[in-house]
């Protein structure tokens, strides 16, 4: 009994020491993320590709409604072209979130490529014949707006073999912004971001 007890101490006391020579975990500073750069996709390229984006479409005029009201945006497919499991949805949020802000559009929930990001505005309307509700609560008939405009995209990877043996990866993040009316795109937008580091390195 005495030899297990001294085993068990032991083996307490070597988990401690492993655990204090540990690396700690640090907070990332998100605004200025000085850690180093990996071959695939982090929050970062999205923050630069997403910004890129709404600068250009803002600058492009092509948000800009004459009457000075804001247009309503449907967003459609997204495509994921590259070798990494990522949800389109990152890029596509800080897109929508950055023109909500400059008071150009607002985005429907309602409507989209894979059907309602907010099932609710179409499950409340189903109220209408129910009498457990005031009816003068539930929404009316033709009060959904439509959108006037949609946003679509992809994002495409290519990797290239160096000649000194180290590969050079590109990430394209291709966006368009169509007039639903006419089926015309009033605006397309191309982010290239570039890494260059160890043939050893994992893309995805």
């Amino acid at each position: 009994m005495e030899n297990f007890t001294k085993i068990t101490l032991s083996a307490l006391l070597a988990a401690g020491l492993i655990t204090g020579c540990a690396d700690k975990t640090e907070r990332i500073d998100m605004n200025n993320d000085k850690g180093d750069q990996v071959m695939g996709l982090d929050y970062r390229d999205f923050n630069e590709a997403a910004s890129k984006a709404v600068q250009s479409m803002l600058q492009s005029g092509a948000l800009d409604k004459k009457n000075g009201d804001r247009y309503v945006l449907a967003i459609s497919r997204v495509t994921n072209d590259t070798m990494q499991h990522i949800d389109t949805d990152q890029l596509i949020k800080k897109i929508r979130v950055e023109l909500l802000r400059s008071g150009k559009v607002v985005v429907t929930t309602a409507i989209g490529a894979n059907g309602a990001e907010d099932k609710m505005s179409k499950q409340a309307r189903e109220l209408r014949e129910d009498d457990e509700f005031n009816q003068n609560t539930v929404q009316k008939k033709g009060t959904m707006v439509a959108p006037d405009m949609s946003l679509s995209g992809k994002i495409l990877q290519r990797n290239i073999t160096m000649d000194n043996g180290k590969q050079q990866v590109e990430y394209y993040f291709m966006l368009s912004l169509t007039e639903i009316k006419t089926g015309l795109a009033w605006w397309e937008g191309e982010t290239v971001i570039g890494k260059r580091g160890s043939g050893k390195s994992v893309a995805w």
